[in-house]
Parts: C-alpha cells; structure tokens; sequence
C-alpha cells in the first residue's frame, strides 16, 4: 500500500478534524421540541382547516402523527440535518436582527454560506417544504404530498421553540443546562393533557419563508420569561423533582400552550396555504 507523506497526511488529519467538531459542536436532537409536543401540534392543527381540507387530513391523522418526528430519524443518521431544525438569531446582533437578509441568497451574499448554515437554516427550511407540499398537491402526488406535509408540519414547530432561536439553546450561557428539554419536553409529557389549546383557524400565508421569520422572532421573544421561571422555581428546590415542575409549570405554561397554540394554526395555515397556491386541487378520499 503507498504511504502517505507527511504533509499529506496532516492535511487529511486536520481535515478529517474539523469535519468531526463541526458536527460534534450541533446541539443533539433533544434540543427540539419532544414527540408529544409534536404530536399534540400536528393533532391540534387538524382541527385548525377547513371542512373539506380538515376531512383529508383527518383520513391521514394517523400518518402525519406517525411521521412528524421523521427529521428526527434523519437527523440520527446525518448530524448535518440539525442545522435545518434551528436558526441562532442572536448570531446576527439585536432584536429583531435587521441585520439578516431573510432571502438566503441574500444571507448567503452578505454574510457567506459557512455562516448562514453553521447558524441555522430552520425558516428557509419551512420555505423549502411549503413549496414541496404545494407541487405535490399540484401534481396529485398524494403519498409524497401526506409525508411533506407532516414534515413541514415538524420544522413549523419548531420554529415556535424559543430554544431554537438562540445560542442558549440549552441554558448553557445562563448557568441552566437542560431547560430547553425541561421546558419543551418534559413539561409537554407531564402535563400536556391538562392543556387549554385554543388554536385560531388555520389562514393563508403570503410569504412561507417570511411568515416563519416572523415566527422564530416571536418564540425568541419568550426566552427571558422562560428562564426566570426556571430560575425562580430552581430556587425554591435543590433539585428537579416533582415540586420543582410543578413551580416550573405554574409560572411558564402560559408562554408553553401560547407557543403551542400558534404552532397549531401556523401548522393548518402552511397546510391551507400549500392547497390554495396549487390551485385547490380535489382531495382524494
């Protein structure tokens, strides 16, 4: 077998390197929304459409239920996936982050590619899959219509997250490591069946990519209401037991359902949305 030479071989080294960090430094999936978070998004916005729209996606209930966490699944496989279930917008300066071009060719020009994907491609995701459920719908594709649609479904929620919107995705910068999966998880699998969802009727959305912009501000703008809450309640407990979820729960649940809530209708908007850019197409029975 030749050998490789010195330099060669640092060089591949170095690379082989970077390669590993870049990957090894994207958050683990448990940054996301939990599968009951997820479930109960996809389960409310059903109830969000119209009748005739509501009818198909009843018939398909238990399919896009099934495959919502399927980014998840691909995420497992390729890390890579990871960078399209955030956007770190506190990378680009202040509230409401003017600085980033919500065009990711624009992005991209103004701030290069690395950037822009190292930081989060989760709204021009969203845009990617509205625009793939609009030309399956279009074209009658109905099997790869469902699977889209419950993907999109996925990525709109987690756009209403606040801890995939910042680089404190998981408290690591406040000293509370874990609050986003105490926040998005574990109060979703504790108490979600207590919740008072009352998502709005889903509507049309004009621009996907910048209503899901517009999304990601929102969510960012709970994250310091979170945090108190996770301290205030960390601070009556010296651990996270029962009577500290309860505490956490009593003084966040109302940002909790809210972002639940409008995932929801955003979730039935995008689906509506998708149907009436296609043209409306009958929907098979």
């Amino acid at each position: 077998m030749r050998r490789m030479s010195p330099n060669l071989l640092r060089k591949s080294l170095n690379a082989g390197l970077a390669v590993t960090v870049s990957v090894a430094l994207l958050p683990s999936g448990s940054y996301a929304w939990g599968g009951n978070g997820q479930r109960v998004v996809v389960n409310q916005a059903i109830d969000t459409l119209p009748a005739d729209l509501r009818a198909y996606f009843e018939s398909q209930r238990s399919f896009v239920v099934q495959h919502v966490t399927d980014p998840l699944d691909a995420e497992a496989k390729t890390p890579t996936e990871r960078h399209n279930h955030f956007i770190r917008l506190d990378k680009y300066g202040h509230f409401p982050f003017d600085a980033l071009p919500r065009s990711y060719k624009a992005a991209v020009n103004k701030f290069g590619k690395s950037k822009i994907d190292a930081s989060g491609l989760l709204p021009w995701e969203i845009g990617v899959y509205s625009a793939k459920l609009t030309e399956a719908m279009k074209l009658g594709h109905w099997d790869e219509a469902r699977l889209n649609a419950a993907i999109l479904a996925f990525y709109v929620a987690e756009a209403h997250d606040p801890f995939n919107t910042t680089e404190n995705f998981d408290g690591h910068l406040t000293d509370q490591r874990g609050i986003n999966e105490r926040f998005g998880t574990t109060l979703i699998d504790r108490f979600s069946s207590f919740f008072p969802m009352r998502p709005n009727d889903g509507s049309f959305i004009t621009d996907p990519t910048d209503h899901a912009f517009e999304a990601c501000l929102s969510a960012h703008s709970w994250l310091e209401v979170i945090e108190l809450a996770d301290r205030n309640a960390r601070r009556e407990s010296k651990s996270y037991n029962d009577e500290f979820f309860d505490r956490f729960y009593n003084q966040s649940a109302g940002t909790l359902i809210r972002q639940l809530s409008d995932a929801a209708t955003d979730v039935g908007s995008y689906w509506l949305t998708a149907w009436t850019n296609a043209g409306k197409p009958a929907l098979p029975h």
